[in-house]
């Protein structure tokens, strides 16, 4: 059996183009998350919630290709933004910002799989991000997307630009989705893609 990337083959909802905004259903996923709030650049928090994200995903994936030979890419990290005030969203005062960290899981992960992850985890590593983390089924329905490349930074005028398609056909409901593509590790940011996903009425 080859690797299976989830990707591709959900490319309606995670291989958007950057030249339009398009309307999509996004039907139940099974997601690792984690919440917490703060500059995600200083938060001591969020690193660790990352950290505790990836370790699970990628012994989750391991476990299921030993146990069922079952061999997949980990998807990408994704995140969902608010604040209490939405004028310090938009403005960038990001002290104030909250966020739920996280990465879907294919089918086959079941609960137990899951947990025995997180604990092999924690025996292993100890890592602070696990006491956060959990395991739920996350559906966002009907959404507007489209692909954003360049820093986090410029993403203003992309965020508007989906804003300005669901006020022009419904209203904006919901959190602000983020869905991380690129190894910010390795790419220039100018190169960074960075899927911007808003759900409508």
């Amino acid at each position: 059996m080859g690797k299976i990337d989830l990707k591709s083959e959900l490319k309606d909802l995670y291989k958007p183009s950057a030249k339009e905004v398009v309307e999509i259903d996004v039907p139940a996923f099974n997601f690792l998350m984690v919440d917490g709030e703060g500059n995600p650049n200083t938060s001591k928090s969020y690193k660790e919630a990352v950290e505790a994200l990836y370790s699970v995903s990628y012994t989750i994936k391991f476990a299921l290709k030993r146990e069922k030979g079952l061999d997949y890419v980990v998807m990408p990290l994704e995140g969902l933004w608010w604040a209490d005030d939405l004028t310090s969203f938009n403005h960038g005062e990001k002290e104030s910002w909250k966020w739920t960290m996280m990465i879907m899981q294919p089918p086959e992960a079941a609960k137990q799989i899951v947990e025995s992850a997180i604990a092999s985890v924690q025996d292993k590593k100890g890592l602070p991000g696990l006491q956060g983390i959990r395991f739920e089924k996350f559906r966002e329905g009907r959404c507007a997307q489209t692909l954003h490349v360049g820093p986090f930074s410029a993403e203003g005028p992309t965020i508007q630009r989906v804003h300005d398609y669901i006020s022009s056909r419904s209203a904006l409901r919901g959190k602000h989705h983020e869905i991380y593509l690129s190894d910010i590790r390795k790419a220039a940011p100018e190169k960074w893609k960075t899927i911007i996903r808003q759900p409508m009425e």
